[in-house]
């Protein structure tokens, strides 16, 4: 089973205008409204690719409960901790000549909350899977996710972290099984990353030597570099296609490596399903299903070693 961990899910309230003009009148001909939150969009696209998953986190007040109803209507399995106060957050994600994202705050979090979340991972064993996604909201500790990465590794369960600064830093030690930073993630963490693939690789080395495992650097429209705890780093194009949005293409990059660690695929497959499951929410409406995945896999190219 794959558990997510989205301590600040959302509604992400997608809408398309041709034209966002600040200080004036736009309309809009197309909006959606989605459960979202990084670790929710995980589960969301592990599910859709027929992984077991489980969806966990916070939700509060009117919107969290319209979060829960809509993401019933998925089939994705969850359990959210309802909080007493405050109410989950609503991201609007604006498409125009650009994206433009306007990210709500959310809830306070209590201790005691945070206590109960913990306590749940506790039933995690061996041969499942922890991810841990997301930035750390406002007013939560800074080694929220340390302490949840050494509250489950005596039981034998994999880790999967994707956040970013000292919440990721915090987490090196603990030695999750991968880290999927994105260049300006990894930029913050070692000072300035170069774009090439070889720089991108000895900069994710530095992060190995502080205890992470393999590391999948998502490079946008650049594709990926993937370095293995062991074997050669690869690097891989994003493939071809018309760009519809990006929200949760990193997400739905994540839920590939793991559909393809899952299946035993060698390294370079699981890079290049990655990359094409990334993509492949690049090219359409929202998250990817199965269909659209296997689709733009057909035209990923194998990756290569960078020397």
């Amino acid at each position: 089973m794959i558990y997510t961990v989205t301590l600040n899910p959302s509604l992400d309230y997608l809408v398309q205008t041709d034209h966002l003009r600040p200080g004036r009148l736009c309309r809009m001909h197309g909006e959606t409204l989605r459960p979202g939150g990084k670790g929710v969009n995980v589960s969301l696209v592990c599910a859709a690719l027929g992984l077991s998953t489980r969806a966990l986190g916070f939700i509060a007040g009117g919107t969290g409960a319209l979060f829960a109803s809509l993401l019933a209507e998925t089939g994705v399995e969850y359990d959210f901790c309802r909080l007493g106060q405050g109410m989950t957050r609503i991201n609007v994600k604006v498409c125009a000549r650009e994206q433009t994202e306007l990210n709500g705050a959310g809830p306070d979090i209590p201790a005691d909350a945070l206590e109960k979340l913990a306590a749940s991972l506790d039933t995690l064993g061996g041969g499942d899977w922890l991810v841990l996604s997301g930035s750390v909201p406002s007013g939560v500790p800074a080694d929220i996710y340390a302490r949840l990465l050494g509250r489950v590794r005596a039981n034998g369960v994999h880790t999967l972290v994707d956040t970013s600064g000292d919440a990721l830093k915090n987490a090196l030690p603990c030695a999750p099984d991968l880290i999927k930073p994105n260049l300006e993630e990894l930029d913050a963490l070692v000072g300035g990353a170069p774009r090439s693939p070889a720089g991108i690789a000895a900069c994710a080395r530095e992060l190995q030597a502080a205890g992470a495992r393999d590391i999948l650097v998502s490079c946008g429209p650049d594709g990926a570099v993937l370095v293995p705890a062991a074997g050669a780093a690869l690097h891989l194009d994003a493939p071809a296609g018309k760009v519809v949005q990006t929200v949760g293409s990193g997400d739905s990059m994540a839920a590939g490596w793991l559909y393809a660690r899952l299946h035993g695929f060698s390294a370079p497959e699981a890079l290049r399903f990655a990359v094409a499951a990334g993509s492949a929410a690049a090219f359409c409406g929202w998250l990817p299903d199965r269909a659209a995945v296997e689709a733009v896999l057909r035209r990923t190219a194998a990756p290569t070693e960078i020397r």
